[in-house]
């Protein structure tokens, strides 16, 4: 959930809407670029850490692996509590911060699974999250009502992945990973919704772009759960 308020300033005429369609289509194109750009670091801090012995070696093969592996977890918590009170560019260097981050958790991946494998996941993905983040954005269906079950599911993912860790269940992964495609691909299009309806031209430049920046953290955590994931069902390993 966001944690700035929306407020709504569609006013009246035609003259109005237009400028207030083209003010919120710069904001979604901001927060796909955002997410976008995030993506790119991520990739490839991953893919350096991921091919350099000297690199992945101190991280992977130490307990500093779970550092690496908790740290993400730790941004986005800061970043959920901490946005009313930052400075929009603080905001923007906490995000790329956390994308860079979240490049050194993904190096793993290079070190399980085949480089064409990942690029065949990663535009998988690619075309998946589009396809659902456009019907989120231009669908008349409330998806609010999706919100509570989505988030239900997801801390049930979650709680699921903590057991396993103990587990060691082949069967149980399958069904994380089966349920998990399923909530986050929700989330994207309830995000995506989410974006679009909190967007105001009331606000100022300042609060948008926090807004814009918030907005691409929730996109791009849907797209690195959904790649993670699907790794599990088309990657082909080492």
């Amino acid at each position: 959930m966001n944690p700035i308020n929306p407020r709504y300033g569609y006013g009246s005429g035609a003259q109005t809407q237009v400028l207030f369609d083209e003010g919120l289509r710069q904001h979604m194109l901001r927060v796909y670029n955002y997410m976008a750009l995030g993506l790119v670091i991520t990739g490839i801090v991953a893919f350096i850490v991921g091919s350099t012995p000297a690199l992945y070696v101190p991280i992977f093969q130490t307990p500093l692996k779970w550092v690496v592996m908790l740290a993400p977890l730790a941004f986005v918590f800061f970043f959920s509590f901490r946005i009313q009170s930052m400075s929009s560019s603080i905001a923007q260097m906490t995000f790329w911060a956390f994308c860079a981050v979240m490049g050194l958790s993904l190096a793993s991946v290079f070190l399980v699974f085949t480089k064409t494998s990942i690029a065949q996941t990663f535009f998988i993905t690619a075309a998946m999250f589009g396809a659902i983040s456009l019907y989120g954005y231009t669908t008349k269906r409330d998806l609010s009502k999706m919100g509570s079950f989505l988030m239900m599911g997801l801390f049930g993912i979650i709680i699921a992945g903590i057991v396993n860790i103990f587990l060691g269940s082949s069967a149980l992964q399958f069904a994380i990973s089966v349920i998990g495609i399923v909530v986050f691909v929700g989330l994207t299009a309830y995000d995506t919704q989410n974006i679009k309806e909190q967007y105001s031209e009331n606000y100022d430049q300042e609060s948008n772009q926090k807004l814009a920046v918030f907005g691409a953290l929730s996109l791009y955590l849907n797209f690195v759960n959904i790649f993670q994931l699907l790794l599990n069902f088309t990657g082909e390993r080492e």
